[in-house]
C-alpha cells in the first residue's frame, strides 16, 4: 500500500487556489514527470508553435503529409496563378467602388485575390488536406511512442464540476456545421476582407470553440468520452480552449498559408492532448490513493 505521505506530496498538485472548485497547479509540488507539461499548459496557444515545428522538421510527419497533398497543391497553383493573372486588374477597379479615396486599393486587391486563390487551393486539396490532417495526428502519437492503451478513459479532475448544458444554441449549431463559418465568412465578413486581418480576427474568435473542439476530436474518441463529458472537460478549460482555438483559426484564415497551419494546427493538438492525458493519469492515481487512504483511515479506526 502507498504511504500516507507519498498521497500528500501528490495530492498537493491540485490543491485549491484562488478559483473555488478548481485545481491549482502549484509547479514545485508537481512531480519531474509533469512539470514541463504543466508550464505547456499554462499557455495552450505554445502548442500552435510546438505543431509548426515538429511539422517543418520531424521527416515522420510532414513527408506523409506533403506526399498526400503535392499533387493536389501543384494544380491548384497553376489554376490560381491563371486566376490572378486574367483577374486581378479587373478586381483591383472593382474594389475602387467600395475604396474610393484609400490608398490601399492595390493593398486590397491583393488580399481579395489571394482569398480566391486559397479557395482555389482548397478547392483541390479539400479531400487530400483532411487526410494529411488526420495523418500528421497519427504520425505524432507514434513518435511519442505511446499506444492505444494511454488513452484511459475519462476522470473528472474538478471537485465541483460546472454545470453545462449540452443542448446547443442557435450560434453554436451554425458555427458547428460547414454552412455556418462560410455564411459568417462570405457574406457577413466579407466587406471586412479589404481589410487587413480585421474579418480573420473576428471570424478566428467565433470560430474559436468550435476549431479547438475539432482539433481534439480525436483526443475525445480515444478516451471513448460522451457528449457530457466534453462538454465539462472544455467547460473546465474554456480560456484555454477559446485561447487555443482563437489561435489555430486565425493562422487556418491566413490566405494560401493558412492551409499549412491546418496541418500543423493537428499536430499542436496532439502534442495537447499528450499533456491533457498525463494529467488525466495523474489524477487518476490521486483518486487511487485518495480510495486507499480512506480504507486505511476505516481499517485503522477499527
Amino acid at each position: 500500500m502507498a504511504s500516507l505521505e507519498s498521497f500528500e506530496k501528490q495530492n498537493s498538485l491540485f490543491q485549491d487556489d484562488s478559483r473555488a472548485g478548481q485545481p491549482g497547479e502549484h509547479l514545485e509540488h508537481v512531480p519531474d514527470n509533469l512539470k514541463r507539461a504543466s508550464l505547456r499548459m499554462e499557455f495552450p496557444p505554445s502548442y500552435i508553435l510546438v505543431g509548426i515545428y515538429r511539422l517543418f522538421t520531424d521527416k515522420t510527419v510532414y513527408k506523409p503529409a506533403w506526399d498526400k497533398c503535392k499533387h493536389g497543391a501543384r494544380r491548384g497553383a497553376m489554376v490560381g496563378f491563371v486566376w490572378v493573372v486574367l483577374t486581378f486588374s479587373l478586381q483591383e477597379k472593382f474594389i475602387q467602388v467600395f475604396l474610393r479615396n484609400s490608398p490601399r486599393i492595390t493593398d486590397a486587391a491583393m488580399i481579395y485575390v489571394s482569398q480566391q486563390v486559397t479557395f482555389i487551393l482548397r478547392s483541390f486539396l479539400s479531400k487530400n488536406i483532411r487526410i494529411a490532417r488526420d495523418r500528421a495526428w497519427q504520425h505524432t502519437v507514434e513518435s511519442r511512442g505511446k499506444g492505444p492503451d494511454f488513452w484511459q478513459p475519462y476522470v473528472e479532475e474538478w471537485e465541483v464540476p460546472p454545470r453545462v448544458d449540452t443542448n446547443e444554441g442557435f450560434l453554436e449549431k451554425a458555427m458547428g456545421s460547414w454552412l455556418g463559418p462560410l455564411v459568417i465568412k462570405r457574406v457577413l465578413l466579407a466587406p471586412l476582407t479589404l481589410y487587413p486581418l480585421v474579418g480573420t480576427l473576428l471570424s478566428a474568435w467565433f470560430k474559436a470553440l468550435t476549431t479547438s473542439r475539432y482539433l481534439h476530436r480525436r483526443y475525445f474518441e480515444a478516451k471513448k468520452m460522451n457528449k457530457q463529458q466534453i462538454a465539462v472537460f472544455m467547460e473546465e478549460r474554456k480560456w484555454d480552449y477559446r485561447s487555443f482555438g482563437f489561435v489555430a483559426a486565425l493562422l487556418e484564415g491566413l490566405p494560401i498559408v493558412g492551409l499549412v497551419f491546418a496541418v500543423s494546427n493537428r499536430i499542436g493538438a496532439a502534442m495537447w492532448a499528450f499533456d491533457l492525458e498525463k494529467r488525466q493519469h495523474f489524477v487518476a492515481e490521486q483518486n487511487r490513493l485518495t480510495a486507499q487512504k480512506k480504507s486505511y483511515n476505516r481499517n485503522y479506526t477499527k
